[in-house]
């Protein structure tokens, strides 16, 4: 499973329970963090500080391997865009991934670029060819301000049951204490797993988290039992 993330914590917020009920299994876990904390937006020191963070938060829900590219968050746009497709690119083709599970293309344009690059990259040609899942995931406070009908809404079709991971994804996104915020914030403990009690209601879990899917490319025998 590769998971990409325009910024630390955005792969918790969207995927922590899947991910972690994936490694639990014996999946094995890869995170592609693209932008980081950084000038001009961010103070010197919060980069550091947040990928420590990152590598705590990955270790709870038992992700292999962490990568970062270390744009700055929201410049982007300031990279030529075949570089940043192609460090995209790069990164599909070395992992070798059967599932693939991105951000949706939401009110950060962080996101939108980062949504757009990645459907690029797993496009069903060359080393893609192995990728059988695609998926886009909500990012609470981001993907939910969206402009209802004049933008994408973000509509689930594919709902994971998360209900024996829920406590790990919470304690994972802890870890992002910089992050972190109190609630009623959207990005509260608090808020995260009122979505996480939402979504699986929805589906008829205890906990859930919400896909939107984008490309199923399976064979049949390996959906349907022989």
């Amino acid at each position: 499973m590769l998971v990409v993330a325009p910024h630390p914590d955005d792969e918790i917020l969207g995927a922590g329970g899947t991910m972690a009920r994936f490694a639990k299994a014996g999946g094995e876990i890869t995170v592609l963090t693209v932008a980081a904390h950084m000038p001009p937006l961010y103070p010197p020191g919060v980069h550091e500080k947040t990928i420590a963070e990152a590598k705590r938060a990955h270790e709870t829900i038992g992700v292999a391997h962490s990568r970062f590219l270390d744009y700055p968050a929201v410049c982007l746009a300031e990279t030529p865009l075949y570089k940043f497709n192609a460090a995209i690119q790069s990164a599909v083709n070395e992992v070798q991934p059967h599932v693939v599970l991105l951000p949706y293309p939401d009110r950060h344009v962080d996101h939108r670029m980062v949504f757009e690059a990645v459907m690029v990259a797993v496009r069903p040609v060359g080393p893609s060819r192995s990728i059988k899942l695609v998926a886009a995931y909500e990012t609470l406070s981001e993907t939910h301000w969206n402009a209802p009908h004049l933008e994408p809404n973000f509509t689930p079709n594919w709902c994971v049951d998360i209900t024996a991971s829920i406590d790990t994804k919470i304690a994972a996104m802890a870890r992002y204490e910089s992050q972190v915020h109190a609630f009623p914030a959207p990005r509260s403990l608090e808020a995260l797993k009122a979505l996480a009690l939402f979504r699986g209601s929805q589906a008829g879990f205890g906990y859930g988290e919400g896909f939107h899917i984008l490309r199923f490319g399976a064979g049949a025998e390996e959906v349907i039992p022989s």
